[in-house]
């Protein structure tokens, strides 16, 4: 019993693994691929990972301890989902280090970026600037409007989530 107690997650990191495991659900949806254009590619899926994990991160902010652990344990799931698709990839160990290293970088940019972004709203030219930037970059952006209006249309969701729940790992995500 004390065993299973101390082996047992802390409550906050299963609601990171729970809220990551929606993101990387909601980041394959085939509409954002089909209908809003954003590239299958790796870097494209990474894009749209980031976005997404961002999108909970920015929800949770300033919401107290239990949301900092939260976004803490989201992250840390975030991360090492990371590592091991580099793995899955072939990356060799003496490699992920540095890719690990390059693409935690290249996460808090977006981060800093979206935070930006979202600071300067209503006004979206920085928001679709930095889509243009990242999810189609080296691919069409004609539907870059639409995947903005998907960005806010999600953010607006999830400010209207119940805190509790996206505490304990549920999020409902607004459909495509």
């Amino acid at each position: 019993m004390l065993l299973d107690r101390l082996l047992r997650p802390r409550p906050a990191v299963g609601a990171g693994r729970a809220l990551y495991a929606r993101a990387v659900e909601q980041a394959r949806a085939p509409g954002l691929y089909a209908d809003l254009g954003a590239p299958d590619t790796v870097e494209g899926r990474f894009e749209l990972y980031s976005l997404h994990v961002v999108l909970l991160l920015d929800r949770l902010r300033g919401h107290g301890e239990a949301a900092t652990d939260v976004s803490q344990a989201l992250f840390d799931t975030y991360v090492k989902g990371l590592d091991n698709a580099l793995r899955e990839m072939g990356v060799g160990d003496l490699a992920v280090g540095r890719k690990m290293r390059k693409l935690g970088e290249a996460f808090y940019g977006r981060g800093k970026s979206y935070e930006a972004a979202f600071v300067a709203l209503p006004d979206t030219a920085q928001l679709e600037a930095l889509l243009a930037r990242t999810v189609y970059e080296g691919a069409d952006p004609a539907p870059l409007p639409r995947l903005a209006a998907y960005v806010l249309g999600q953010r607006a969701a999830l400010a209207g989530q119940d805190l509790k729940q996206l505490l304990t790992g549920e999020v409902a995500w607004k459909a495509l």
